[in-house]
């Protein structure tokens, strides 16, 4: 399987370059073919050597034809892109960097893949420090930034994979199949991708395509768009609820319970917000299928401070308690976030342009003190701060946004970086703002660890 064979793979990126590098050592002629020009020259020169073939700058209407055995897409490819469309019409097959990982990894493994609208990356973080906290080979890849056909070398019999599996990453799988499947939750997301509502949950839905009554289906049973997508499975189903006392991961009591067996308080995990005992709960349901001790677990969420950049606590200076959501770059992420926090609060929000409705964030904002806004659109922000009659400060980048925030910030304040927009007015990613936001706080003065 995949020796021998000529592939077009579209798209460089992470996924692109170690698919390309994986099957030019296999004996396949490879052809890499990527819009974008500016990319890593080492990887480049890499590829070269391997023998792979790179055209940059341009999809030539002539590359794709009836030679080709594969079309191999990064996930980010338009699912109406030219050469996609084509290759159907040629009988080619098309597949992503995880199908093709997926045919090739070793059948003896365990795979985890977690997938929903929000919390993917959270959830399969946790599992994961979870399982390495109780001494057993694991591996995490996925949507999180690790391509899975980069550890098919060190992949060993009996190993534990964990994999962020996207919508993207989702729609052109056909045999991949987890022992345990995650959904954290569904709402309306990627419409631009994948152009309705209807097809997102559709392709959601997939992850569980392949699965029978031996594999685990894991499902937040107060989501509707969940349990409407997931009626047909074939999968052993269990159930996480925030709201009710079911068969299954639970809230009782101000504490997280398995069944009736209680697992830790809420005041003792790191995270903070409903959404995140959501992710705990799914996390809990799938570590312990694999026999993860209770003693593991609860020493993960006493010190898991969370994923950089989703609402992560970065810390406690001047007794002000400061958050990174730079992940939320749209209207629901800052709801979450918004809805995580009971105490006076200063929310940093703004950035790129993209006709975001503010106004639906008016629910979400009683305990909002005071908004400091930044960005290109950061007069809309104005006028929604004034319409609410918040106080409302605009600042022309976040570096400015923070001294203000902290200027005009009283003790026992959160100082909350939660933009409903993203980042690429001011900034490559919503990393770097992430980045720049903590730096700025360290600038204040102190060090990480005071608290005074």
């Amino acid at each position: 399987m995949f020796e021998n064979k000529k592939i077009l793979v579209l798209g460089f990126a992470r996924s692109g370059y170690e698919a390309s590098k994986l099957l030019a050592k296999k004996g396949n002629k490879v052809i890499l073919n990527d819009l974008k020009e500016d990319h890593e020259q080492n990887k480049i020169e890499e590829l070269k050597s391997l023998g792979v073939e790179i055209i940059l700058g341009s999809h030539p209407d002539n590359l794709l034809d009836a030679s080709f055995d594969y079309l191999i897409k990064n996930p980010g490819v338009p699912i109406d892109h030219k050469y996609i469309l084509k290759a159907k019409e040629l009988g080619i097959e098309v597949i992503n960097e995880v199908e093709m990982a997926y045919r090739l990894m070793p059948k003896d493994v365990t795979l985890v893949a977690i997938t929903g609208t929000n919390g993917k990356t959270t959830t399969t973080t946790l599992i994961y420090e979870m399982i390495k906290k109780e001494g057993k080979r694991v591996h995490l890849t996925g949507n999180i930034g690790y391509p899975l056909c980069s550890f098919l070398n060190v992949i060993e019999p009996n190993d534990i994979i964990v994999m962020e599996t996207s919508c993207q990453q989702l729609e052109n799988l056909k045999e991949f199949k987890p022992n345990i499947a995650v959904m954290t939750n569904l709402s309306e997301a990627h419409i631009d991708f994948l152009k309705s509502y209807d097809n997102y949950k559709r392709v959601k839905a997939k992850i569980f395509q392949n699965q029978t009554s031996n594999d685990i289906a894991i499902l937040n049973i107060e989501n509707d768009d969940v349990m409407e997508v997931t009626k047909n499975i074939k999968s052993k189903v269990k159930y996480f609820s925030s709201q009710n006392i079911i068969n299954g991961c639970y809230i009782k009591d101000d504490a997280i319970y398995y069944y009736d067996e209680k697992i830790i308080n809420l005041k003792d995990i790191k995270l903070v917000g409903m959404h995140n005992y959501e992710n705990i709960m799914a996390s809990i349901l799938a570590v312990k299928e694999l026999g993860i001790t209770n003693e593991s677990i609860i020493d993960v969420l006493k010190s898991f401070n969370g994923v950089p950049h989703r609402l992560e606590f970065v810390k406690e200076f001047n007794k002000r308690l400061f958050y990174n959501d730079s992940k939320a770059t749209n209207i629901k992420s800052t709801q979450i976030a918004l809805s995580s926090f009971t105490k006076p609060t200063i929310l940093l929000l703004g950035g790129m342009e993209r006709g975001q409705d503010f106004n639906l964030l008016k629910d979400y904002v009683n305990y909002v003190k005071l908004i400091v806004c930044f960005g290109e659109n950061k007069k809309r922000v104005k006028e929604f701060g004034d319409s609410l009659m918040i106080e409302t400060i605009v600042k022309d980048n976040l570096h400015d946004a923070v001294i203000t925030a902290y200027e005009k910030s009283s003790q026992g304040d959160i100082i909350l970086l939660s933009p409903a927009s993203a980042s690429w007015d001011q900034y490559k990613c919503f990393e770097d703002r992430g980045i720049e936001y903590k730096e700025c706080i360290n600038k204040l003065g102190g060090n990480e660890n005071e608290n005074n």
